[in-house]
């Protein structure tokens, strides 16, 4: 089943800052529905690679970590990414937040989330998964029932991070030049807060 709900052409092209969003429901893999945006606060919507990406999943464990701060700052994490639900279960399905399946790349086309080979060939995306703590984090996804391999999804996809306003529209936005740039979360906070004084 697709976990987006869509009801608008698809577009390539890259959000701005001040730029709209279409309002949809997400499912999540764990099977409820939330609304995008969130309406009573801040989201950060963020686009991750296929369910077993080792980066991908030692960056959602520091954010798990930290989420009560997130939390409490005002902004709802959602997590998006290229993979069937099944596949990211065992992965992220104990994340304290959202997690949306996108097999069909509904979501990546419409916020102009593309891949490239730079993904990969960044030092800092081809080193990442070699690092000791990058270990415990795929063990973790693998005694669950994970593969920690692509599993038919493609290692190329590149990462995008966006803060939406309640109302829907976009306050700041990041797209990843490699596998592994993305916002940490003190960026998150620091994205929300500056927003929020923007207002």
């Amino acid at each position: 089943m697709n976990a987006v709900t869509n009801t608008s052409p698809i577009t390539a092209r890259r959000l701005r800052p001040g730029d709209p969003i279409e309002h949809r429901t997400l499912t999540i893999i764990g099977g409820d529905r939330i609304a995008l945006p969130d309406p009573s606060g801040l989201t950060h919507l963020q686009f991750r690679r296929f369910a077993g990406c080792p980066i991908c999943n030692v960056h959602l464990a520091s954010i798990a970590r930290r989420h009560d701060e997130i939390r409490a700052a005002g902004i709802r994490e959602v997590v998006v990414f290229h993979s069937p639900a099944e596949h990211m279960r065992p992965h992220q399905g104990r994340l304290p937040f959202a997690a949306i399946a996108d097999p069909d790349r509904v979501l990546y086309a419409a916020f102009g989330v593309g891949s490239a080979a730079r993904a990969v060939l960044h030092p800092s995306a081809w080193t990442a998964p070699l690092r000791p703590r990058t270990w415990a984090v795929v063990a973790k996804g693998v005694r669950a029932g994970g593969l920690p391999t692509p599993h038919g999804q493609s290692v190329l996809g590149l990462p995008a991070d966006f803060l939406i306003g309640q109302e829907g529209t976009v306050r700041a936005v990041r797209y990843g030049r490699h596998a592994a740039d993305h916002w940490s979360v003190d960026e998150i906070l620091s994205e929300a807060a500056a927003a929020s004084s923007r207002r």
